[in-house]
C-alpha cells in the first residue's frame, strides 16, 4: 500500500498553483526526477485549468478535489469535479503546423492542446463519469 493525500480547492485559476505544488512535492518525495516532476505538474495544471474552463464554464462555480497516491510502481493523480460531463477520448489530437510552412489560420483547429499534453506527459489517463458523483480524471506516471 502506498502513500495518499487529498486537497480540495475552489475552482479559481489562482488556486491551480496550489494543486500543482501539492502534487509536485509529493511526486518529488515519491522519488521522481526533476524532469518527471515537471511533467506531472504540467499535466496537473492543464487538467485543473480544463476543469475550471470547460467542466464549470468559468471560475468560482465548483470545487476541485486532488488526490495523489504513490507506490513503488507509479504516481497517480486523481482530480474530481462536479461540472459538466466531459470525455477526453472524444478530443482529437490538435493539428500542428508542418515545419517551414506558414499556417493558414482558417485551417488550424482550436483547442485540444491541454489533453494532448496530458496524454504525452503521463503514461495513462482515464476518465470516469457518474451522474451523482461527477467527473473523475485519473492520470498515472510510472516510476522506473
Amino acid at each position: 500500500m502506498g502513500n495518499k493525500n487529498t486537497l480540495t480547492i475552489t475552482g479559481h485559476y489562482n488556486q491551480v498553483k496550489q494543486v500543482c505544488e501539492f502534487v509536485a512535492a509529493a511526486a518529488q518525495q515519491a522519488g521522481l526526477d526533476d524532469n518527471t516532476v515537471f511533467q506531472v505538474e504540467l499535466a496537473c495544471d492543464e487538467a485543473c485549468t480544463n476543469i475550471i474552463e470547460h467542466a464549470y464554464g468559468g471560475e468560482g462555480k465548483g470545487n476541485i478535489t486532488a488526490i495523489w497516491e504513490a507506490n513503488p510502481q507509479s504516481f497517480t493523480i486523481t482530480l474530481h469535479d462536479n461540472g459538466r460531463r466531459f470525455n477526453p477520448d472524444a478530443v482529437e489530437d490538435p493539428t500542428f503546423v508542418k515545419p517551414n510552412t506558414t499556417p493558414n489560420p482558417d485551417e488550424l483547429k482550436v483547442g485540444g492542446l491541454g489533453i494532448h499534453f496530458m496524454r504525452n506527459l503521463m503514461n495513462e489517463i482515464r476518465y470516469e463519469f457518474d451522474k451523482k458523483q461527477g467527473n473523475t480524471l485519473i492520470m498515472v506516471k510510472y516510476i522506473e
